[in-house]
């Protein structure tokens, strides 16, 4: 008896499972066609003649379609941060982000939608309904620049932000591509060595060098482990039990205080003053400045790679001081960090996407608080210190005329090649509504390459930006 009914269940079952693949074949091969050419096929939005508009913040167009074509007349200059979209390949940076918002209504393939859409055709009241434009905060003409000069290197990213606001006012990303064909050329683009796909500017993960000295000596000047008149020396070598401390090149600086230390952007000091923070307080601090947690953008973006509590013996904190050990940091990060120090300690949360207006109503977007991990009384010391590097230390390459920046250069150890050049600013300082970061793969002394860059697309940004 068992036997017979193990049977039974074993011959029901083999014909259940060939009425699903009789049935997965029949829409795989004679009903798919006409599936797809359905008008409600969600597929379809992605390329709908009325699938809404990308815009720059003075209404320049960044993504349109015309005659059934995704158009992007900024081809690869904004590729990253607009993205594409594609019926084979999917979508990628605003298009993806906000496809919801611009796809057509009545294209989405809801019930609700399509039994209104009915009904108004009964009435003849029917008429084509669009997806929202999205408006971005991007200004072209400070976009246009920061693409450009990023061109002129192999690999590199930066980004622009409004330190008031947290708006990001521009975004550049190379190698870069062509969103116009990627239909042709996604598959060569995805296995290419170079990641043309990626948005360096939030998803790069790099060590911050030592741009990152902004961290430590905030951290140092607000937990009162030094102070604007601490001393150190640099003899060009710091030992920390087996591990040496060297500066660049093997300079030694000397007896220099704090501000000092931070224009020459001396290792050896800031080695010294990770220590005298100590672990506890380096991660306590972390977690204010939000280190290693989500920035809670509207975009995809890497979250920051810090060391774990068991890992910071003392020779990784002492490295950490100068940005270097297992740290990694997104230029957005480098961004944040800047504007922090621009905005007095408060760290805005970035924002790309301004505005979804629809035919009737619109949604906005503002500034929000992301963190305030440190005092007004520490950020505006540091922002001393930061005019300082830019005036008579390391960053001098920076300097505008009759424009006070403020700016931390950063040349980042790379264990696969040469280092990477950084550098970190904004301006005026006096009242900052600018803040920029840049890095260029493999390029070297921040100074070098990375700050001139700076300097062109801050003097572009405050020009475009009002105060």
């Amino acid at each position: 008896m068992t036997n017979r009914v193990i049977a039974q269940l074993r011959t029901l079952f083999v014909a259940l499972f060939t009425i699903l693949l009789l049935r997965q074949l029949y829409v795989q091969l004679i009903a798919g066609p006409s599936y797809a050419a359905k008008s409600h096929n969600p597929r379809h939005a992605l390329l709908s003649e009325r699938r809404g508009r990308i815009l720059a913040s003075d209404g320049t167009v960044l993504a349109q379609t015309l005659h059934k074509h995704r158009v992007y007349p900024f081809g690869p200059q904004l590729a990253q941060a607009v993205g594409y979209v594609s019926l084979r390949f999917g979508a990628s940076g605003i298009e993806a982000a906000y496809d919801s918002a611009l796809t057509p209504p009545d294209t989405t393939g809801d019930p609700i939608s399509q039994a209104v859409e009915i009904l108004q055709s009964f009435t003849g009241q029917s008429t084509p309904a669009y997806g929202a434009d999205v408006v971005t905060t991007l200004k072209m003409p400070i976009q246009t620049l920061l693409a450009s000069e990023l061109a002129q290197h192999a690999r590199g990213a930066g980004i622009v932000i409004d330190p008031r606001s947290g708006a990001v006012l521009a975004m550049a990303s190379v190698p870069s591509f062509d969103p116009n064909t990627i239909e042709d050329t996604f598959p060569q683009l995805a296995h290419a060595e170079n990641s043309p796909l990626v948005n360096r500017a939030t998803d790069g993960l790099y060590p911050p060098g030592s741009t990152f000295k902004i961290v430590t000596a905030a951290d140092a000047l607000d937990s009162a482990a030094v102070t604007m008149d601490s001393t150190f020396e640099d003899p060009g070598y710091f030992v920390i039990g087996d591990y040496v401390v060297h500066d660049n090149e093997g300079e030694a600086t000397g007896d220099l205080d704090l501000t000092g230390a931070f224009a020459q952007s001396s290792n050896v000091d800031f080695a010294q003053i990770a220590l005298r923070l100590g672990a506890d307080r380096w991660y306590e601090y972390a977690q204010r400045w939000g280190l290693g947690t989500s920035l809670d953008f509207q975009l995809p973006a890497e979250v920051d790679r810090i060391p774990s509590r068991a890992q910071l013996y003392p020779g990784v904190l002492a490295q950490l001081g100068f940005g270097q050990a297992n740290l990694l940091v997104t230029p957005l990060r480098m961004a944040l960090v800047a504007s922090t120090i621009a905005n007095d300690g408060v760290t805005p949360r970035p924002f790309i996407v301004r505005t979804i207006a629809r035919v009737a109503t619109s949604s906005s977007f503002g500034s929000a608080q992301l963190a305030q991990p440190i005092s007004t009384e520490t950020a505006r010391n540091v922002k001393k210190m930061m005019v300082a590097v830019v005036k008579d230390g390391t960053g001098t390459p920076a300097a505008l005329p009759n424009v006070t920046v403020a700016g931390k250069t950063g040349t980042a150890t790379n264990p696969a090649g040469a280092s990477h050049s950084w550098f970190v600013c904004f301006a005026p300082a006096e009242a900052p509504r600018v803040a920029v970061a840049v890095i260029v793969e493999n390029a070297g002394y921040g100074a070098a390459v990375a700050a001139p860059i700076a300097r062109r697309v801050l003097r572009e940004a405050l020009v475009a930006v009002p105060t």
